[in-house]
């Protein structure tokens, strides 16, 4: 967790202190990705969409104009029958890039796979490592009421005020735009008490889904009752988005409809995650989702395994970035963090946050002044990176155990900007993903003169709305 690319709010900001180095208690264990040659084998048809995904993410394409194509197709059945005729563990697939992932202890089985028919490339992508660095008692009980300090009188924003407003995001709330009739997918690492927390008691949760395989959550320290739960990074994103405490917090789309996608492994850090990340936004694809906040990112794997180079960074190379170029032509807009590594030797975006056609989120202060941990650009083919930039030095946030809190980080810039292009697809129906990304570029203060630090600058999301409206 501690070389994760864009949460800069490490593990131990939400538990206590006293990280142990633990030993892996399980046997060893290895994941391979299988890259498959086609889908010929097929039992499904693009004419019978239905079968394969549901009727509001079939909508959101024919608003669009989008057909559906052979890489939403499902990986055929016929080839993961081949792998479990064998004595394979599957534990998922990649149907846009058309990967299965399988789980044995036996790397010498593992690699033989790799000489199938079928598959065109095999890769490990998880080793069990001999040992954690694991933290310890995890607080779980949540505050019912804030202190008096945390509130403004009379102001329904509160602390969340200059974040919402520096964007133009009040004035599009005072319109009626508030995310209403918008699918917000939250893909993170952990959404600690987002159920019990009373500033969510409004919030239109639609559903959770956890993609981190139980073999590896099994890792975990027998007292974690719940890994979705573990650590409390998403519940400050989500709070980001759609908080509903009056006169302390509100989020900038509190009234969008959210699913919560659990993707990161916390207590480590293997090219593993890629493979969950794809599987969590091409589930969120399914399930009708218009906009996608990742605040999850990478560049440097544990013990160098499938570490990214700088050169990588064209939206292309990386497993993760070739599934994120891809959302934008399903319709869906991404908003990805673009790093907290400005101030370190890598200093650039990692991946996804170089991909083709999203929206990457750099961070600033409240006076508008860099953030000095925000990553920076451009992508290694010349694009402007970051995209454009909103506060997350720092935000005001709701924690885990339900208190408000101040954090830093692209991790909460994003979902910031995130919920107001959700309150702004709202405004403008008929406009696709990429025109929304387009617009929000347009809109931010710098988009004549882009800079490899700035990006476009910052947004301003009523004249991106007023753009469309005006005579």
């Amino acid at each position: 967790m501690n070389r994760t690319l864009i949460l800069l709010t490490l593990l131990l900001l939400s538990l206590t202190t006293n990280a142990a180095k633990t030993k892996f208690p399980d046997s060893k264990f290895y994941i391979y990705r299988y890259v498959l040659h086609d889908k010929a084998a097929t039992t499904y048809s693009l004419d019978a969409p239905l079968r394969f995904l549901s009727r509001k993410s079939l909508e959101r394409r024919q608003r669009q104009g989008i057909s559906v194509d052979s890489t939403d197709l499902p990986v055929c059945q016929v080839y993961i029958k081949q792998f479990e005729s064998r004595g394979a563990k599957v534990l998922g697939t990649s149907r846009w890039q058309n990967t299965v992932l399988v789980q044995s202890a036996d790397s010498a089985f593992l690699n033989s796979l790799g000489t199938m028919g079928i598959v065109k490339e095999a890769v490990c992508v998880f080793a069990t490592p001999d040992s954690l660095d694991m933290p310890g008692d995890v607080r779980w009980n949540v505050h019912e009421d804030f202190n008096r300090w945390d509130s403004v009188k009379n102001d329904p924003y509160g602390m969340a005020r200059n974040q919402i407003e520096m964007l133009g995001g009040t004035q599009l709330h005072e319109a009626g735009f508030t995310g209403h009739s918008i699918t917000i997918a939250v893909v993170d690492g952990g959404f600690q008490n987002y159920d019990r927390i009373p500033a969510f008691k409004k919030t239109h949760i639609k559903g959770t889904r956890n993609f981190v395989p139980a073999s590896i959550d099994g890792m975990l320290p027998d007292d974690v009752r719940e890994p979705f739960h573990f650590i409390d990074h998403g519940t400050k994103v989500l709070s980001a988005l759609a908080a509903n405490a009056p006169e302390v917090h509100i989020g900038t789309a509190p009234d969008a409809d959210y699913w919560l996608l659990r993707s990161e492994v916390n207590h480590l850090e293997q090219p593993i995650e890629e493979d969950l990340w794809a599987m969590a936004v091409e589930t969120a694809d399914s399930l009708g989702a218009d906009v996608i906040n990742s605040s999850l990112g990478y560049y440097a794997f544990d013990e160098g395994r499938g570490s990214y180079r700088l050169q990588d960074l064209n939206g292309q190379t990386a497993f993760i970035s070739r599934s994120a170029s891809m959302l934008a032509d399903k319709g869906i807009v991404l908003c990805n963090s673009a790093g907290n590594s400005g101030m370190g030797q890598w200093k650039k975006i990692g991946v996804p946050a170089d991909a083709n056609n999203i929206i990457t989120v750099g961070a600033i202060d409240k006076a508008k002044r860099l953030a000095t941990f925000s990553s920076i650009g451009p992508s290694q083919d010349g694009r402007v990176k970051p995209d454009v930039m909103a506060q997350g030095a720092s935000a005001a946030l709701i924690s885990g155990r339900g208190t408000l809190v101040h954090d830093m980080g692209t991790s909460f810039s994003t979902p910031i900007v995130c919920g107001l292009v959700a309150c702004l697809w709202q405004a403008l129906p008929n406009k696709s993903a990429k025109e929304i990304i387009q617009l929000v570029r347009e809109s931010a203060n710098q988009y004549q003169e882009p800079t490899n630090i700035f990006g476009y600058g910052i947004p301003d999301f009523w004249k991106a709305y007023t753009s469309q409206t005006k005579p």
